[in-house]
């Protein structure tokens, strides 16, 4: 597959690395030199320098042979036009990458499919997304739903007092809570384990579960896990992924904003219609505490410093805020994401690029999500005719050590947590977590 990518910044860096580990032809466009050398130095790709907008450029990229030409650049202008020349040089598909929130309703969707954009996505509004899901399910640090939460995905890192600790996953299982849900991956001194039934679970194993809707209260119940209901959220930063959460936010929970720019809080409070905005600078401790910090359930810095959103978060922490979410850009910071002392973190640039990637697997695939930290990602297949993957039982399958199927949706309303014995069906959706060897046999067996 021929993919060319406009963007050599840390959202198209990150798409090229996870792309070209499958064996993708990439080609990398940007008119930064230093951020191609750096690409074509640590991944197995070309680089074009020159403006994207270029259609001397694009030719160079052979985008006329494209199968698919995504515009990921910080600038929307560039990336609508790039996606929109792209697309008449003979891109097969293109993608645009937006930040106007207006582009993305739903009933615009036509309008740029007219110009031969076939999809836009905004990290902004992504992050915003996943955010509100975390401080909803606040216990976990991770959090992904599939078909409206029919099934969860959530990650916790366990303590010395947790039920679970120096236990055998085999001795778990005639607990009836195991009857919807399940263990799938732990990671451990920054590897990745898919467990197995002589895993045993050790302290400050970070530990992620899969459940139906009404199993994930009973996950908090198995683990002994204090469960603090958010009414009240802190966020720091002004900048559009701020906006946009607070708006994502504030009709369900009481929120303070707090930023360093006069004129942006001004902006901010005119737009923002519960949410209360302070203008100060967020580095003071003490001010955040004057405007209630320690009265906060949650606190979420989004500024555009990933050091400072760290040690602000560190710092809600020691003042007793239950749970903490920071933004980083800094692609190592997510590699110790779970032992970093902050309950979440989370990367705009990273959450499309899982948005993204999903467009290129094989087989008939709906979602895809990485994990922050985790060398995994959870896979949304839906299940044909032309798949090896019925009319056998999961263990007759042959299925990767490095894999496992997590949970099937059936229909409407029928949910499974499958093991060995489970028989998948022609329109099932089966949700498989998979360590990066795993790929190439997933999509032999679900093409």
């Amino acid at each position: 597959m021929n993919i060319v990518i406009a963007g050599a910044g840390d959202m198209g860096y990150h798409l090229s690395e996870r792309l070209s580990f499958e064996n993708k032809d990439i080609t990398l466009v940007d008119l930064d030199k230093d951020a191609l050398d750096y690409a074509s130095a640590h991944l197995d790709v070309l680089t074009v320098l020159g403006d994207a907008t270029s259609i001397e450029i694009l030719k160079n990229a052979n985008v006329a042979n494209a199968n698919m030409f995504m515009a990921v650049t910080t600038s929307e202008k560039t990336n609508i036009l790039a996606a929109i020349l792209a697309k008449q040089l003979g891109a097969k598909r293109v993608i645009a990458r937006v930040r106007n929130h207006d582009y993305l309703n739903p009933e615009h969707d036509q309008y740029f499919k007219n110009i031969g954009i076939d999809n836009i996505i905004s990290p902004t509004m992504l992050c915003s997304g996943e955010i509100s899901r975390m401080i909803k399910n606040s216990v976990f640090s991770d959090v992904f739903e599939f078909e409206g939460g029919k099934l969860n995905v959530v990650g916790i890192t366990l303590d010395q007092y947790s039920n679970l600790v120096n236990k055998k996953i085999a001795d778990m299982r005639d607990n009836p809570i195991f009857e919807d849900v399940k263990i799938i991956a732990i990671v451990r001194d920054q590897i990745t384990i898919i467990p197995r039934g002589n895993t045993i679970i050790r302290n400050n194993d970070h530990v992620f579960f899969i459940s139906n809707k009404k199993a994930v209260s009973s996950i908090v119940d198995l683990l002994g896990q204090k469960k603090v209901s958010i009414k009240n959220v802190m966020i720091i930063g002004g900048d559009d992924m701020a906006y946009t959460t607070a708006l994502t936010l504030e009709h369900d929970y009481r929120v303070t904003l707090v930023h360093k720019d006069k004129e942006r809080c001004k902006w901010l409070s005119e737009r923002l219609a519960k949410t209360l905005v302070i203008n100060g600078d967020y580095k003071n401790i003490e001010l955040l505490i004057e405007e209630g910090l320690e009265e906060m359930e949650a606190f979420i810095s989004l500024t555009e410093s990933s050091e400072t959103n760290i040690i602000t978060s560190l710092s809600a922490k020691n003042h007793g805020v239950y749970k903490t979410i920071a933004h980083v850009d800094t692609r190592e910071y997510i590699h110790i994401s779970h032992s970093i002392g902050v309950d979440s973190l989370i990367n705009k640039k990273l959450v499309a690029a899982n948005q993204i990637t999903r467009f290129f697997r094989k087989g008939k695939v709906e979602a895809i999500s990485g994990i922050y930290g985790v060398d995994a990602e959870i896979i949304q297949y839906v299940v044909n005719k032309n798949n090896r993957v019925i009319k056998n039982p999961l263990k007759n399958l042959h299925f990767p050590d490095t894999a496992i199927v997590a949970g099937v949706i059936r229909g409407e309303d029928q949910v499974f947590i499958p093991d060995g014995e489970f028989t998948l069906q022609l329109e099932d959706k089966a949700i498989v977590l998979a360590l990066p060897s795993a790929k190439i046999a997933l999509d032999k067996l679900f093409h």
